[in-house]
């Protein structure tokens, strides 16, 4: 897919404001795509001797901006935000978003919007923030930031139902495997390709519940029924060390397992759950978490859910040494704080089954974790009902939802149900397929759950 020409022509006008600007003030969103698209702005801005501060948010925040600087950019948000409430009539702003946008009303001084979905381009999965922000800085001839732009639509799920990247991130794709930045491989869609055992990561496959999910032992006694060393002398393999044909063995045996596991209107797909490409950074090293471009996108997270984004930005800049040592510190931290939450719901029994969902309310898990639990235990629930996460605030309360990809593939886009039901108590939401998340006002936890329960019906099963 090519960019549409309106769409160039935007781009080319962002530039020649950037080229204008002296003092310039960057916003984004602390995820692991808004994190990158920050980041790639900042390296474009450098290069170019611009002064610059970068600022990372949460989307709530965009609305209490005190805009000062000569030029303001948002990245990876600003569309789904009342961008008007903080113009003035010197303000100058750029925003590169993939999210809906909102209609604009009373806009003071001078705005440039740039977002696909305005040229009929799907944002979810067809481009991310980081994404349009090399989009813009391949409009300096800046193309060794493409790489980033792939770790952006990967941190945000784009690859998630098809198992590759399709439309505008394609090109992005190709314009760094051109560079030689990435390799493609087509391997199975099993998270932790490089720095997992692979008996480790089949048992976190959680989409279904089969003899393996959480279970470490009958992942083991499925690679030795099927011929598959997971030992090489004293090291153990990772899936990254599987040959091609232990991968189509490993493949056609899952397929097995699951068609066994599933009602017969999801065996059609399968052979997308099962495999997928996988995205390897050819210049690091392999068995680390950088290597694999969802592990690294995890890494991101990580930081910025450990609240030092200042070493993911150190990191994506191109910083090792000591600063993936204090990566591994960050992560073993964030994995332990996960599996400390995850044996609470557990011990506590708090997952609770409604008719068409199971949930969670707690107090006791932070509010930017609470998405990557409910994916964590899709697999100690019921898989044919989504997951909700509530995360219990006096100032109100963040909802998470996460579900099996099946459920997705079916054609349930459970981003766009999630925002009609948070808008009708007083909230507000949206994200992708099986993946979203809304923010409701406190007290009307039990009415969303019931009015959730209630859309669902006659779509579960």
């Amino acid at each position: 897919m090519k960019t549409p020409p309106r769409l160039d022509k935007g781009f080319l006008k962002a530039k020649n404001i950037i080229e204008s600007s002296e003092d310039i003030k960057v916003y984004s969103h602390r995820d692991c795509d808004g994190i990158t698209a920050g980041a790639i702005i900042s390296t474009l801005l450098e290069r170019l001797g611009k002064e610059h501060e970068i600022e990372f948010i949460n989307l709530n925040q965009v609305e209490n901006i005190k805009i000062e600087n000569e030029l303001t950019i948002f990245t990876d948000m600003g569309s789904g935000q009342r961008i008007e409430e903080i113009t003035t009539s010197n303000s100058k702003i750029i925003i590169l978003d993939h999210h809906p946008p909102l209609p604009r009303k009373n806009l003071k001084g001078e705005l440039l919007e740039l977002n696909p979905i305005n040229h009929g381009i799907d944002g979810s999965t067809q481009i991310s923030g980081g994404g349009m922000a090399y989009l813009l800085s391949k409009k300096f001839n800046q193309y060794d930031t493409s790489w980033m732009g792939v770790l952006s639509a990967i941190g945000d799920l784009q690859n998630s139902l098809t198992g590759k990247l399709t439309g505008l991130n394609n090109q992005i794709l190709k314009d760094s495997t051109r560079l030689g930045q990435i390799e493609i491989i087509e391997d199975l869609s099993i998270y932790g390709r490089q720095t997992r055992p692979i008996f480790v990561a089949l048992s976190y496959f959680s989409d279904v519940n089969l003899p393996i999910t959480n279970n470490k032992t009958e992942s083991i006694l499925l690679l030795k029924k099927l011929g598959i060393p997971y030992k090489e002398g004293e090291r153990y393999r990772c899936l990254c060390d599987l040959t091609m044909e232990e991968k189509r063995k490993l493949f056609s045996e899952l397929v097995k397992m699951l068609s066994r596991e599933v009602p017969p209107k999801y065996v059609k797909y399968i052979p997308q759950l099962v495999s997928a490409e996988a995205y390897d950074l050819t210049s690091e090293e392999k068995y680390t978490p950088l290597r694999d471009l969802a592990e690294f996108s995890t890494a991101i997270n990580a930081c910025s859910r450990n609240n030092d984004i200042e070493l993911a930005i150190r990191i994506l800049k191109g910083e090792r040494g000591a600063a993936l040592d204090e990566l591994e510190s960050v992560s073993r931290t964030h994995r332990r704080y996960l599996a400390e939450k995850v044996e609470l719901i557990e011990t506590e029994e708090l997952l609770k089954q409604k008719k068409n969902l199971q949930y969670f309310k707690t107090t006791e898990i932070k509010d930017n974790v609470i998405g990557t639990i409910a994916g964590m235990i899709i697999g100690y629930g019921d898989w044919r009902k989504p997951i909700i996460g509530l995360g219990i605030r006096e100032h109100g309360t963040k909802v998470s939802l996460r579900c099996s990809r099946l459920l997705a593939l079916d054609g349930i886009h459970f981003g766009s149900i999630i925002r009609k039901i948070a808008e009708k108590v007083g909230g507000s939401g949206g994200g992708h397929a099986m993946a979203c998340g809304a923010y409701i006002p406190p007290g009307t936890e039990n009415k969303f759950l019931e009015l959730l329960d209630n859309s669902l019906k006659g779509k579960i099963g």
